[in-house]
């Protein structure tokens, strides 16, 4: 019962949880798609703020290349104009006009003695598309800072002359990324066409300079910007917005990743509290479920299983005691009505059956009396006259007797075959019962039925006493019977006695044989005199057997 009043709790809870479990899902789903909105607008946001630097520096070479002095390569007055242009611009340190062997013809500090451009790949990349070229992570000769080098050749008459050189100060620009703001947990990183970092928020000391994983490069050059779930190289699970290079529009690499844990933050708490809140009611419920059952269902449901168990176990005086104020109590209020009707009418039995026995004893002395008397009167009328004939009519009186002994003992109930058999051959054993074998199932009869068979048995007894196996000292009788479907075959089987011979005539005791049993019993007998000893076959109905041991 406990366990079904559990089950109920449950169920109760089942539709709550479900409600909760789908706007969790929801919110989760609207949570991750907002998030990876905000992913990719950050990305964009980053992008749009590094072209205009991109931009920016554009529109300085555009402006130094066109200065008089830088026109006409004159050292002295180039000199002078860059360092007032570098003093002006934070985000660079130097600018430097050198020639197209990459040799510094002026600059805006001075350059080292020896100091060449000629290797770097953003100077060839200049001479060879002539046009503003943004390089890569350098580490400066002139500066020995980090910085992100760009390039703009010095055109006369569409043609090179020389070639202008500047580079964002990385530390600028990491300074600036930071100056943004990140929230905790999220990223933005800034790399060149190689994958190097540029910039990156949080941890630059840790990544910057470094190359952007392999498993990560083909974002770098992706065919259009996108959003992904990834594992940062710091560990962090985060969704990251995008942006690859393009070499007319934006020279860098751009991603602005938000952390999982952090953006479902919110979500993760409501979730925890929810499910602490469902824990709660569930523990309540069982609680509930467990003392308010066991003092309203359980308990009231074992005191009246408890009362029907004395009430079997033959404790007549159980009751619950209970008063219909609810439907469990209603059951016991009736249970007690029950068997208090239950009580009366034992007592009402009781009574009843004292009177038919009283009854029965009276009807047993008054038969007894008959046979009496019928006994006398058959003495008085030829008991001198044929002893014999007296003496053979009194042995079935008393056969029948017996019957009538065996059956009001009983209480006029039902005698089995083995009782009737017994009762029958009792005067014919003479202190040998191994001389009378029995077997066969223990098969109830009513009275109609004991009657007819005791006077069969007996004729049969009687008739071996006199010529069959009882009349001899080492005669013996098998007497075996079975049920099939309700029909009882009894065997009467006689060896060790005299040769046997078919009679002659038919006497009394045969014809009484052929209609002892009435009609509804379908009676059949079959004598078979062989000279071993007589075998007798007898087929009769049995209505209501009852089949048990055997004897």
């Amino acid at each position: 019962m406990r366990l079904k009043l559990v089950a109920v709790a449950v169920a109760a809870l089942g539709p709550v949880v479900a409600m909760l479990a789908y706007n969790e899902f929801a919110m989760r789903s609207q949570r991750n798609e907002e998030v990876r909105t905000q992913a990719a607008q950050a990305a964009r946001q980053a992008s749009s703020e590094v072209e205009r630097i991109v931009e920016g520096l554009h529109s300085l070479l555009t402006a130094v290349r066109s200065m008089p002095s830088v026109q006409n390569l004159d050292t002295e007055g180039c000199n002078g104009a860059l360092k007032s242009v570098a003093a002006s611009v934070p985000n660079i340190r130097t600018i430097f006009v050198v020639d197209l062997q990459g040799r510094p013809i002026c600059g805006s500090r001075d350059a080292p003695p020896g100091a060449t451009f000629a290797d770097r790949d953003y100077f060839k990349d200049v001479l060879v598309r002539n046009d503003f070229v943004v390089g890569t992570y350098t580490k400066s000769r002139m500066s020995d800072s980090a910085v992100l080098p760009v390039a703009m050749p010095v055109l006369v008459d569409g043609k090179p002359t020389a070639v202008v050189v500047s580079g964002v100060l990385l530390d600028w620009l990491q300074n600036r990324i930071s100056e943004r703001g990140v929230a905790k947990g999220n990223a933005v990183t800034i790399a060149d066409r190689n994958g190097t970092i540029l910039a990156r928020v949080p941890l630059p000391e840790t990544f910057v300079g470094t190359v952007i994983p392999d498993d990560f490069q083909k974002l770098v050059h992706a065919d259009e910007p996108g959003v992904l779930e990834v594992r940062s190289q710091d560990g962090t699970e985060r969704v990251l917005g995008y942006r690859p290079i393009a070499l007319q529009t934006s020279p860098l690499y751009i991603s602005a990743g938000f952390s999982k844990a952090e953006a479902f933050a919110p979500i993760n708490r409501s979730t925890m509290i929810n499910a602490l809140a469902i824990a709660g009611g569930a523990a309540l419920a069982f609680l509930a479920s467990i003392f308010i059952g066991d003092r309203f269902l359980v308990a009231p449901i074992a005191r009246i299983a408890a009362v029907m168990q004395r009430w079997r176990d033959g404790d007549l005086s159980a009751r619950t005691t209970m008063t219909p104020r609810d439907e469990i109590h209603a059951v016991g209020a009736a249970l007690d009505g029950l068997l208090d009707e239950l009580d009366a009418r034992r007592v009402q039995n009781e009574t009843a059956e004292e009177e038919r026995t009283l009854l029965v004893r009276e009807l047993a002395h008054r038969v007894k009396n008959g046979f009496a008397l019928v006994q006398a009167i058959a003495r008085q009328s030829f008991g001198r006259s044929d002893p014999q004939q007296y003496h053979s009519f009194v042995e079935r009186l008393s056969s029948l007797a017996s019957t009538y002994d065996l059956l009001l003992s009983k209480d006029a109930n039902a005698s089995t075959v083995e009782e009737v058999i017994y009762a029958a051959l009792r005067a014919h054993i003479d202190g040998r019962p191994d001389r009378v074998r029995r077997a066969g199932p223990e098969v109830a009869l009513s009275a109609e039925l004991a009657l007819p068979l005791s006077l069969i048995v007996h004729e049969l007894a009687t008739n071996a006493t006199k010529y069959g196996s009882l009349g001899t000292e080492d005669g013996a009788v098998d007497v075996v019977w079975t049920l099939d479907d309700h029909r009882l075959h009894l065997t009467w089987k006689e060896s060790g006695g005299p040769l046997v011979s078919a009679p002659d005539r038919k006497g009394f005791g045969s014809v009484l044989i052929e209609r002892a049993f009435p009609g509804i019993a379908h009676a059949r007998c079959r004598p078979d005199y062989r000279p071993e000893g007589l075998e007798f076959d007898l087929v009769f109905s049995v209505s209501e057997p009852d089949r048990k041991k055997e004897v």
